[in-house]
């Protein structure tokens, strides 16, 4: 009840309202906590880094902010602090899904699974129009030479995996445009009604890059959540490449996507043996980092099915 209270006066000196009610607890990420909360009247959320996460919040803040004024459907940002306790911002709450199975099987979303494909195409065509200067700080790196100094510091053989490195070094396509790339451009990091997209959240780990990176990530298959269409388990290639084309002018080149959507699945089979490890040093012991580590076979077999062209 004290972190309540404590919360509760926090939110009402950051806003200057007179009351703060509804405090409620929704489930986040391993970097944060996120409370949903009433202030006069108005729904508002907000989000706290937690302690040992490194990266800068107040640059994900900015970026939210960009991603706004540039037309991305994005939260309002109203707030966002630095401080020696923890920094925070305030977010206009959007109502919504952001559950991967429910908006890909429950018969509400049916409409909204039939829009989303040509709704995301747009949406990432407005984050990439974002001119890559647009927020100071971004982080910019190799992300085969990020990933392979992780992979490398675990210590660990891995032959599927530096396998797949060599393959994307040797078919590394030629790097086009530099742009903003959200980072985590998928189902979950997405709020959806019942005709569709209404926001994207969870811009941590937006960087500066090549946008394709963004459209390869949302094609890989861990985030179809078991589903068949290549694009979010909804849709189809042609879809997303046709209304992302239409919104920037941009033609994209499909064996470039699949290049990063090879790469994705690589990545992600590194971050899921990097949560184990965490589990298994005991540095944080949690089943779901343990499960998590499961999935690096998962990872590899659709690996396997990629480089023989059986996706």
């Amino acid at each position: 009840m004290a972190d309540h209270e404590e919360l509760r006066r926090l939110l009402q000196d950051a806003l200057g309202v007179e009351s703060v009610t509804d405090l409620t607890r929704l489930s986040g990420g391993a970097s944060r906590e996120t409370w949903r909360f009433v202030a006069d009247g108005n729904s508002r959320v907000v989000q706290r880094q937690r302690a040992g996460d490194e990266r800068d919040m107040m640059i994900e803040a900015a970026t939210v902010d960009a991603a706004s004024r540039a037309g991305v459907p994005v939260p309002e940002l109203l707030r966002a602090e630095s401080s020696p306790s923890g920094s925070f911002m305030i977010l206009d709450a959007i109502d919504g899904e952001t559950i991967a199975r429910k908006i890909l099987r429950d018969a509400d979303f049916v409409d909204a699974r039939a829009a989303l494909p040509t709704q995301l195409g747009r949406a990432l065509a407005a984050i990439h129009a974002m001119s890559s200067d647009a927020v100071d700080g971004l982080p910019e790196a190799d992300p085969i030479a990020f990933y392979t100094d992780v992979l490398d510091s675990l210590g660990q053989p891995y032959p599927m995996l530096e396998l797949v490195r060599r393959w994307l070094l040797e078919h590394r396509p030629t790097t086009g445009a530099t742009t903003i790339v959200h980072g985590d451009f998928r189902l979950g990091n997405l709020i959806v009604g019942p005709n569709g997209l209404r926001a994207v959240i969870d811009w941590e780990l937006a960087h500066v890059g090549d946008p394709m990176e963004d459209l390869g990530w949302l094609c890989v298959k861990a985030w179809r959540f078991g589903q068949s269409p290549p694009v979010a388990g909804i849709g189809e290639y042609e879809e997303l490449f046709a209304a992302y084309a239409e919104a920037s002018g941009i033609t994209v080149d499909a064996d470039v996507v699949r290049w990063w959507e090879v790469l994705g699945t690589w990545k992600w089979a590194v971050m899921c043996i990097l949560q184990a490890s965490a589990h298994l040093s005991g540095a944080v012991r949690s089943h779901e980092l343990a499960a998590i580590g499961r999935r690096v076979c998962e990872n590899e077999h659709d690996l396997f099915l990629a480089l023989e062209g059986r996706w």
